[in-house]
């Protein structure tokens, strides 16, 4: 089955559908050209970070730590809808997307091993992402919203695209970040950067 994005233009005013193969060829030409996305980072309730490893048969950023969950938004479907698309058939689990108030109250109420717990942190129209295809760098501009939760049970991954998943502590992973930079992907460093406040553990 074809995967079809809405492509949208510098403005952000949509211009048409298409297929995502072909979209990227006609990137090459059309570079301000944009579709959405997602990016989500989950922890477990004791603030540990999972990290996806990428499979070195992928086309970009290969064997490098990427973040927890990224996906294409298809034409029809929403951020929201692709969070839960994604982790059920990427990862293997449910996830529910909360307000700010409902999340705060349902990491502390939920059964974490059978659900994970979503909220949203930020819409960016133009997040730029830096990805390495071979030893070239490519930036390319989603319409992007980024999005944080709680998850403490398995994950099984489902595509092909990941090797395996690593946990850290935020301690632990900044430490990586600063001696081996170049094992970790641009977004991820992007999300610690940006995002670091809410990587923690679940409050008592």
């Amino acid at each position: 089955m074809k995967e079809l994005l809405e492509v949208y233009d510098s403005d952000n005013k949509l211009i048409g559908i298409k297929e995502r193969g072909e979209f990227y060829k006609e990137l090459v030409k059309s570079p301000s050209f944009k579709v959405k996305s997602i990016r989500l980072i989950l922890l477990t309730s004791a603030g540990r970070i999972y990290l996806q490893k990428r499979s070195k048969i992928k086309n970009d950023n290969r064997g490098l730590y990427d973040k927890t969950v990224g996906g294409h938004v298809q034409a029809g479907s929403t951020f929201e809808m692709t969070v839960v698309k994604e982790c059920a058939e990427e990862l293997g689990f449910a996830a529910s997307i909360f307000s700010e108030k409902e999340f705060n109250m349902s990491i502390k109420s939920t059964d974490l091993k059978t659900v994970a717990i979503v909220k949203k942190l930020e819409y960016v129209p133009n997040f730029k992402s830096t990805r390495l295809i071979g030893k070239k760098k490519i930036t390319q501009t989603f319409m992007t919203t980024f999005y944080i939760g709680y998850y403490d049970g398995a994950v099984r991954f489902a595509d092909g695209e990941s090797s395996g998943i690593e946990t850290y502590s935020l301690i632990e992973l900044e430490k990586e970040i600063k001696t081996h930079p170049e094992r970790f992907t641009q977004d991820l460093l992007y999300i610690v950067k940006k995002y670091k406040k809410f990587l923690k553990p679940i409050s008592k």
